[in-house]
């Protein structure tokens, strides 16, 4: 049987669910803290300095692009905003836009954990590497989720 580290195909897709997916027990993942977010709450700052829903949302998309380049041994393919890992969005980006992005780059890494695990893909990476990544982009969309959830409170307690 192809895995991912020692897991199974399946076992990792659904690693990736609990941060990013259909729902997770232990609250809501990355995809849940994104739904139901307008557009003006999505660029709502808390802070001078602090990052804002949709600055968070594009930061995760760009790291889930760099770990699928990561897996596949690829370069990543070109980001829609020059630079890396923060962006301030200021009106580059709408809201539609961002949620889009996050969302198909979870797609295309579900895709790629399949596709290693069924041997479609060959990883330049051991096993080891490749669990490291799938948990650590889980763990990261889940303290992001939690980050959106923070800033969705406190803007709705200025409101």
């Amino acid at each position: 049987m192809s895995t991912v580290s020692g897991l199974d195909p399946n076992v990792a897709a659904r690693l990736v669910d609990e941060g990013y997916g259909p729902g997770a027990w232990h609250g809501p993942n990355l995809k849940a803290a994104l739904t139901d977010i307008a557009p003006r709450a999505a660029f709502w700052r808390p802070g001078p300095g602090r990052h804002n829903v949709a600055e968070i949302a594009l930061h995760h998309a760009w790291c889930v692009r760099s770990v699928i380049g990561r897996l596949t041994g690829d370069p990543p393919e070109p980001f829609v905003l020059e630079g890396e890992d923060w962006f301030d969005v200021g009106g580059r980006l709408g809201w539609p836009e961002v949620a889009a992005l996050v969302d198909e780059q979870q797609r295309r890494l579900a895709a790629v954990i399949t596709d290693i695990g069924a041997g479609r893909i060959q990883s330049p990476l051991s096993e080891r590497e490749r669990f490291d990544l799938v948990l650590g982009i889980t763990c990261h969309a889940v303290y992001h989720a939690g980050q959106v959830q923070l800033v969705k409170v406190l803007g709705a307690a200025r409101a």
